[in-house]
């Protein structure tokens, strides 16, 4: 997780393109320009950053902050921020998103019919009504908040937060209305970057290993084990501890006071700088408010990782059962039987998935979907 906040006040902001409004830079050209940096190589920062220097000339903002998530959980798996509040109000700012009771919380946008809005219009323009804004953002100079669940069809795939000094206007309907036109592109963008960039992942001694690590009520570390620790230096955390295991930790204290009415788990999947592939689960150890949490970390297993590959190749709930019956080894006439379908209906739905995953067998499918982070080794 890449963060660069900074501890200043709306004074020391000052950014290429600010004054320009939405009339400077058409909503077409923004589209043009994300569409080029969707298609590039990048990793979720590269991704993140170029985004925001092509949004920036078209909506004006002082600090912007984009997260990676995991589809089914919604835990944030990685964050590039710029100009934000500083470090030691992320914690704070993260338990706010996690309750999910706040004005704008990302799973509430993600889940609602409208994935973009502003602080200020939720507010009704009194912006102290938001806890977030009333005890971390105000005081340290920020004002309005332009946020978007980053959903393409039914996935979930992020979350992006434009940050405006105390000093300057509101963010605009207009404003709002681009960013909504780019939210899929913006996805699409981060999909790219989470699944499908990066090196081939190799070998670690202790890879098959589970890592335990227990967190105490303040984040600080009880214990890590070594494999634990290996696990975090693969996920960037350099020495410290890892921002994801942080993350799902506080999934786990949400879900553990009752706070989380949703079915929400505290899991994630995430993809290591290597492009190896992990899961990151926690648990409350005992009910008082002050107990720990015991967080393990293991390399992700075909079953767990399918799901998340199927999202990232758009297959259809259909086209997703026909898969998992190809991988079971079924032929056409039987999978045919098994969903009620006409043998010329599976080889469709079998062209089609093909199509969408980029392969020409079965064998290669079955080995892009379910082993996919041990393809390359296959």
């Amino acid at each position: 997780m890449d963060v660069r906040g900074r501890p200043g006040t709306s004074a020391s902001f000052s950014f290429e393109g600010e004054g320009l409004s939405t009339d400077a830079t058409s909503a077409a050209r923004v589209r043009e320009d994300l569409v080029t940096l969707v298609h590039r190589d990048s990793d979720v920062r590269g991704f993140s950053l170029g985004a925001a220097r092509i949004l920036r000339r078209a909506v004006p903002f002082e600090g912007i902050c984009v997260l990676a998530m995991d589809p089914a959980t919604l835990v944030p798996t990685a964050a590039v921020l710029e100009n934000g509040p500083p470090a030691t109000m992320h914690t704070r700012l993260a338990e706010k998103e996690f309750r999910g009771e706040d004005f704008l919380a990302f799973r509430s946008l993600s889940l609602s019919e409208r994935h973009v809005a502003t602080l200020s219009q939720a507010t009704g323009g009194v912006l102290e009504r938001s806890e977030r804004h009333l005890e971390i953002m105000g005081p340290h100079g920020f004002g309005d908040e332009l946020r978007a669940a980053l959903v393409d069809g039914d996935v979930t795939w992020g979350g992006l937060c434009l940050m405006r000094g105390a000093g300057s206007e509101p963010f605009s309907p207009a404003h709002t209305r681009l960013v909504d036109a780019i939210r899929r592109l913006l996805a699409e963008g981060l999909r790219r970057a989470v699944l499908f960039n990066g090196d081939a992942p190799g070998t670690l001694d202790d890879e098959d290993v589970t890592g335990v690590v227990v967190l105490e009520a303040d984040g600080s570390t009880a214990f890590a084990d070594q494999a634990a620790a290996v696990w975090m230096d693969e996920l960037g955390a350099n020495g410290l501890v890892a921002p994801v295991v942080t993350a799902v930790a506080g999934q786990a204290r949400v879900v553990a006071a009752g706070a989380a009415h949703d079915g929400r788990i505290a899991r994630a999947r995430v993809r290591t700088r290597s492009g190896r592939w992990l899961v990151v689960r926690a648990s409350v150890l005992a009910d008082a408010p002050d107990a720990q949490v015991a967080v393990t970390i293991e390399p992700a297993r075909p079953h767990e990782l399918a799901p998340l590959v199927a999202d990232a190749y758009g297959l259809t709930q259909r086209e997703r059962e026909v898969t998992r019956l190809v991988a079971l080894g079924l032929q056409t006439n039987a999978i045919a039987a098994r969903m009620h379908l006409s043998s010329w209906t599976v080889q469709d739905h079998i062209k089609a998935i093909f199509d969408k995953v980029g392969v020409v067998t079965r064998g290669e499918l079955v080995a892009r979907v379910f082993f996919h982070q041990r393809a390359p080794r296959l």
